[in-house]
């Protein structure tokens, strides 16, 4: 078969299987591999050392599949439904994470079936399918491959699909037609995206400061949400889809039939009080093929604390009084913090109460600035 002829019948298969992108590129180091050593020394990474680790793995597609020629990239539409208002006591989640399982594990499904009908076609081929945690430059190699532009929020969008979509690729060590890169870059004037950032994460047009990120922070980070941020958290309780709900783009972009994007009734919103009483085993249970694991509860129970401080309510007491008590200094850190919010006497009286008994210096420190507050005594 011909590169062509080849590339042809992946594109086929790639549809069968779910992808509703797809394009090919040469495995080439990627241009703009000085821009994220430039990101990642500003310390615009925060805690996710992984970059650091992984800097010097990013600059070739080899440290991924060693003799890789060409990259095929891939995009799964995952836009279902519109997100339903967050009274008191609820959150969002970003919709990625709206469904019943974690996304990897579907995308590694059907990259496994796509590697199989890749190797039947090319006996012998060299073949890895990667979504997310390979060091590879995904969003710039889907520009290479034809498949849209970096958007000034540092999303990649496609003309027809806007950005709700996640990318995946398939290296291989075998010759393919090549798409046309994408050169142009349809932002324009907007700055949407920019403006509508409940935190300010964006630097500039085009570089994001990870560590001001509301998904950064609900996701990967894993120390206290700071202070000047938690108000900007607002609702979200993990992820953010701010910007890319602002998008033009993203305005008249397709609906996802696939069903496992379709939101959990109890996840498009989710009740954040219930989290307070769940153990490390209901934890589990609940959330262990989810995207949601990522935070583990320790993170998604902080988390929750931050969202009831920035949503006053009598009903936030009882929950956050849980959260003051549990075996977690983070989440008795944010409780402190969130009961400090509340503007209830009550909270008052439990914030006194454990103040009595706390070792832990920066829950310490959160229930001193708690109790200085006059929120509470609203």
């Amino acid at each position: 078969m011909t590169p062509s002829e080849i590339t042809q019948s992946l594109q086929k298969q790639a549809k069968l299987n779910g992808f509703e992108l797809f394009g090919t590129c040469p495995a080439v180091k990627p241009t703009g591999y000085s821009d994220l050593v430039d990101w990642i020394d500003a310390g615009y990474a925060g805690e996710m050392q992984y970059f650091e680790e992984r800097k010097q793995a990013y600059s070739d597609p080899n440290h991924v599949l060693d003799g890789v020629t060409g990259i095929v990239m891939l995009g799964m539409n995952y836009q279902t439904a519109q997100p339903q208002p967050t009274p008191a006591g609820k959150g969002r989640i970003a919709r990625y994470a709206w469904g019943d399982g974690d996304y990897h594990d579907l995308i590694h499904k059907r990259l496994k079936k796509l590697k199989q009908f890749a190797s039947e076609l090319v006996p012998n081929a060299l073949v890895r399918g990667v979504v997310d945690t390979a060091p590879l430059l995904e969003r710039e190699f889907a520009q290479l491959a034809g498949i849209g532009w970096s958007a000034k929020n540092t999303m990649l969008i496609n003309k027809k699909q806007g950005s709700w979509f996640l990318l995946a690729g398939l290296l291989v060590d075998f010759p393919l037609h090549y798409d046309v890169p994408f050169v142009a870059d349809h932002c324009g004037t907007c700055t949407a995206c920019i403006d509508a950032c409940p935190t300010d994460a964006f630097v500039q047009p085009h570089q994001l400061d990870a560590t001001k990120c509301i998904s950064y922070l609900t996701i990967e980070h894993r120390s206290p949400i700071p202070k000047e941020l938690r108000e900007g958290v607002g609702d979200w309780l993990f992820g953010c889809d701010v910007c890319q709900e602002v998008c033009p783009w993203n305005s008249k972009a397709p609906v996802a039939n696939d069903p496992f994007f379709r939101p959990k009734e109890d996840n498009n919103p989710l009740d954040l009080r219930e989290l307070f009483s769940m153990n490390e085993s209901e934890f589990r249970v609940r959330f262990r093929k989810t995207p949601m694991w990522r935070a583990k509860r320790r993170g998604l129970v902080r988390n929750a604390a931050v969202v009831l401080g920035n949503q006053p309510d009598p009903d936030n007491v009882p929950p956050l009084t849980i959260g003051l008590n549990d075996f977690e200094p983070l989440i008795r850190g944010a409780s402190a913090w969130a009961l400090g919010q509340q503007g209830d006497l009550n909270a008052q009286a439990e914030l006194q109460k454990r103040r009595t008994i706390e070792e832990d210096p920066m829950v310490i420190e959160e229930l001193t600035a708690a109790l200085a507050s006059r929120k509470h005594l609203c």
